[in-house]
């Protein structure tokens, strides 16, 4: 799997790539900047190693600890943090939830210290008017943070390929029977099993 460093290198010398691809295909430099900017956001600060202690992790700086429950709730690299759109998906209703409730304090504290007359049915009308108005810089915002997030799931699927390639040969690629697990010896050091699976019947290599 590569780097932090190495994740960060593949979006920055991607970022013209992206950035010049979606000018020529929709002539609008609005859209190309939102899709740039997601993408940039995606791949630095919002990717799939926010379920881990990473470098992006460390980048939201002292408002890290809101990706704490996140980390709690999925393993490294599963389907839901990892897999293409569903990743992205749950990162930004995650992140939506916690700014809504933010927003429903901080409303509540103005209400009581200023006595606003604001109420929630205003809120939501602010959003859902936002939404319909600007659909198109949303989608062309996800766009972008969506491709950072797939340009990290897959430098990490193809460094994980390469490896097996150098080590197996083609084979390793296919290697999907192959199931190894970790038994701990008598004298306490770890060892892998690889169990195989052939003619219904099954044989283990130690």
């Amino acid at each position: 799997m590569p780097s932090g460093r190495t994740h960060d290198r593949i979006t920055m010398y991607t970022l013209p790539l992206v950035a010049g691809i979606t000018l020529w295909q929709t002539r609008s430099s609005n859209a190309t900047l939102l899709v740039a900017g997601g993408f940039l956001f995606g791949g630095l600060m919002f990717g799939p190693d926010l379920d881990i202690y990473s470098v992006q992790f460390q980048r939201w700086g002292f408002l890290r600890w809101i990706w704490l429950p996140y980390q709690k709730s999925l393993r490294h690299r599963s389907f839901l943090s990892h897999g293409p759109i569903i990743g992205t998906i749950l990162r930004v209703l995650y992140l939506a939830c916690l700014l809504a409730i933010l927003a429903i304090f901080v409303l509540t504290i103005a209400q009581k210290l200023w006595n606003r007359s604001f109420s929630w049915q205003d809120l939501a009308g602010i959003v859902g008017r936002s939404l319909l108005q600007y659909d198109t810089e949303y989608i062309a915002f996800f766009l972008g943070l969506e491709l950072g997030a797939m340009s990290h799931s897959l430098s990490d699927w193809g460094g994980s390929a390469y490896k097996r390639v150098q080590k197996q040969g083609i084979g390793g690629l296919l290697a999907s029977g192959k199931i190894k697990k970790r038994k701990v010896t008598k004298n306490g050091t770890r060892r892998a099993t690889v169990t195989r699976k052939s003619n219904g019947r099954t044989t283990k290599d130690k």
